[in-house]
């Protein structure tokens, strides 16, 4: 079994930053793709960023493209999220997953491993 375990969220005001890490564990499989998903109340879980594990290319949501930034760290089998200039809107839960699949995937569905979520808050 394969464990996400994400940490970095809380509360901050609009215009702050946040960085999001995600360490992965337990049995090696073939992770083809890191990415980073996040679900506000109400509505469905969206993709943010994602990342393919071998080359380091990441993929962008065109919502937070220019403000967050998806990284890893080979050695610490862990992702990153670096969240800047953050709005209100951000507000949701981030999960962290992990795929098998290649192409890099934006859909959910495509990502067998799920983190257990880490709340963000922007307050205005």
């Amino acid at each position: 079994q394969v464990q996400l375990v994400e940490s970095g969220g809380g509360l901050v005001q609009a215009g702050g930053s946040l960085r999001l890490s995600c360490a992965a564990s337990g049995r090696t499989f073939s992770r083809a793709a890191m990415g980073w998903f996040r679900q506000a109340p109400g509505k469905e879980r969206e993709f943010v960023a994602a990342i393919r594990w071998s080359t380091g290319i990441t993929y962008i949501a065109d919502s937070v493209k220019g403000r967050f930034t998806i990284s890893r760290d080979n050695a610490k089998n862990t992702v990153y999220l670096q969240m800047n200039s953050l709005k209100p809107e951000d507000t949701a839960v981030y999960y962290c997953a992990a795929s098998n699949v290649l192409p890099v995937q934006t859909l959910p569905n495509k990502y067998a491993y799920w983190g257990q979520g880490t709340q963000v808050t922007v307050s205005s």
